[in-house]
């Protein structure tokens, strides 16, 4: 029931402050549209703990430097944007394109700045980061984005991209890595949600300057390192490194050409 209760929930209050957000982008500026995708957040995360059961407890924020800087975060779960969009007033945050498919919400991430790339990556995908994330950077905003590209189910993980060291590089920004076990609570999109209590954690800021690899192997053993830990605090199990699978575009292109 709870997870009935909640998805009910859920498109409510998702269809509802989705048309009430197209009609704010009509204002200039970003302020009513923000302020109505902010409102949503908050509800979706009463919701989260209402409904479903799922308390949220964030730790490490006291580790957040001053000033813009950019979240690289495991995502696990559709309620990860939610979680942590709700602890900052103004976060730009990187999206793939599959969003724009959903009925008026592409007018809506143009509104807030969101930086929206190509899901299938390539060169026109790390132009339109790179484009985006630098007017994001010029406005002094925090930017979030996941470096996997896509949802990694509990235990799993897939290979981290290269688009935040380019961030990271081009805007000189430090990179706080964000650990989470929110997955096991609601996993990726599933309708199933477990109430408990999900544990999201800032870790220490990378500081700039570093070359490629050693930023994504700093960055990648930070947060995977971290979210075992917290699964297995909150399972009651091991640690248990997660394994590393193939992204969907990955696995398309490793399959045998028919002859």
């Amino acid at each position: 029931m709870r997870s009935f209760a909640f998805n009910i929930a859920y498109w409510v209050l998702s269809i509802g402050y989705t048309l009430a957000a197209v009609i704010a982008a009509l204002a200039p500026g970003r302020g009513a549209t923000g302020w109505i995708i902010r409102r949503y957040v908050k509800r979706m995360v009463q919701a989260m703990r209402l409904l479903a059961g799922i308390r949220i407890q964030y730790r490490g924020e006291e580790r957040l430097p001053s000033g813009a800087f950019i979240i690289a975060a495991k995502h696990q779960s559709w309620g990860d944007g939610f979680s942590v969009y709700d602890r900052f007033d103004d976060l730009a945050f990187v999206t793939g394109d599959h969003l724009e498919k959903f009925p008026l919400m592409a007018t809506v991430l143009r509104k807030l700045g969101a930086i929206v790339v190509n899901n299938c990556g390539g060169r026109e995908a790390r132009e339109a980061l790179k484009d985006r994330a630098a007017d994001a950077h010029a406005a002094g905003r925090r930017i979030l984005i996941y470096p996997e590209g896509n949802l990694a189910k509990v235990g799993e993980k897939f290979r981290y991209r290269a688009g935040v060291w380019h961030m990271y590089r081009d805007f000189d920004m430090p990179v706080v890595p964000l650990a989470t076990n929110l997955g096991l609570f609601w996993p990726q999109e599933a309708f199933a949600k477990h109430p408990g209590t999900a544990t999201l954690e800032f870790l220490d800021p990378i500081p700039t300057g570093l070359p490629k690899e050693e930023f994504l192997a700093r960055l990648e053993a930070a947060v995977e390192g971290k979210t075992a830990e917290l699964i297995a605090e909150a399972s009651g199990g091991p640690v248990t490194p997660a394994v590393r699978v193939l992204a969907p575009d990955e696995a398309a292109r490793a399959k045998p050409v028919p002859a």
